[in-house]
């Protein structure tokens, strides 16, 4: 016998982008990719009873059988989730994720959970003569803002905000030195070396009890984020790396002061290495060591290093 032991689903990539008309003539834009996946009594293929609620005892377990009186179509929620954008703030993100969770959760008594995924895309104001332009923006860099929000009914709200491929790089100030060797060690030690990654962190809040406290918290999100991507670049550039373990703990450590109301923070750092070129084959031409001036940047294999810290005595939650 066979059971079905796990389901969910949604609408992903939805595209959303809207548009705030301010009262001084300026614009500003926001730009997002959303997915929604909804979770409850939606194994069913049979319903005995007309009730709407369908509680469980007048239910039919299977998901084998075309009966999809249960679902809520996916283009019901692409719908719903421009008309939430239409009738509510799209930022920070973290309560629009928020909106939409609480939504289907207490608009469908037979959906109990709903996860909220959103991308962030990034427009930059543009300068034009000196000054900031009112409705013209650029792209400046692949880097995004991501909002997970986890609304379940009878448990509150999770919210877990981030922040994904913020590219960094310095040419010093960076060392990899005292690690394991043995037999298969190769890897020689480096007190100078380029140091670069793409960002991925996360932070995760504390739970709320539902969409009127998220609401409470909301100048937060938008301090939170500022702050942790300040303390990840001034952490990167200011300090004398001995590794990126001991860097990105650091950054962690600092986020978690910062605000009182984040649980975990965790970061996954891939090195994008830089090798040095022996060109001594070529009339003694110098280029290692503190000689090194031209590299061949690497694409992969490549070092990934990932850590989550809590408050003491905390759980980890990402």
């Amino acid at each position: 016998m066979a059971e079905l032991s796990y389901a969910r689903y949604g609408k992903d990539n939805i595209r959303l982008y809207k548009v705030y008309r301010n009262a001084d003539g300026t614009q500003s834009v926001v730009e997002m990719t959303v997915c929604i996946l909804l979770e409850g009594d939606i194994e069913t293929s049979y319903v005995t009873s007309s009730n709407q609620s369908y509680p469980r005892s007048n239910i039919t377990f299977s998901y084998t059988k075309a009966d999809n009186s249960v679902v809520v179509a996916t283009d019901t929620q692409k719908q719903t989730c421009y008309i939430l954008a239409k009738q509510n703030p799209v930022t920070p993100p973290e309560l629009f994720a928020s909106i939409i969770g609480e939504h289907f959760v207490s608009t469908y008594s037979h959906i109990h959970a709903c996860h909220v995924n959103i991308i962030v895309h990034k427009w930059t104001r543009m300068t034009v003569d000196g000054k900031p332009h009112p409705h013209s923006f650029f792209r400046d860099g692949e880097e995004t803002r991501l909002v997970e929000a986890v609304a379940r009914e009878g448990h509150g709200i999770q919210v877990k905000s981030g922040i994904k491929d913020l590219l960094v790089l310095k040419s010093t100030g960076s060392a990899f030195y005292g690690f394991h060797r043995d037999e298969y060690t190769q890897l020689p030690e480096t007190w100078d070396r380029i140091l670069s990654t793409s960002v991925e962190a996360h932070w995760q809040w504390k739970t709320f009890a539902d969409l009127a406290e998220v609401k409470t918290v909301v100048p937060k999100f938008d301090a939170a984020f500022e702050a942790a991507r300040t303390i990840t670049m001034e952490t990167f550039a200011k300090e004398k790396s001995p590794s990126v373990q001991n860097t990105m703990y650091l950054m962690c450590e600092q986020i978690l002061a910062k605000e009182s109301s984040i649980d975990a923070v965790s970061y996954s750092l891939p090195n994008k290495h830089y090798f040095e070129i022996d060109l001594s084959w070529h009339k003694g031409l110098k280029n290692t060591g503190k000689d090194a001036e031209v590299y061949a940047p690497q694409s992969n294999p490549n070092g990934l290093i990932q850590c989550t810290v809590t408050r003491k005595g905390g759980k980890s939650k990402l």
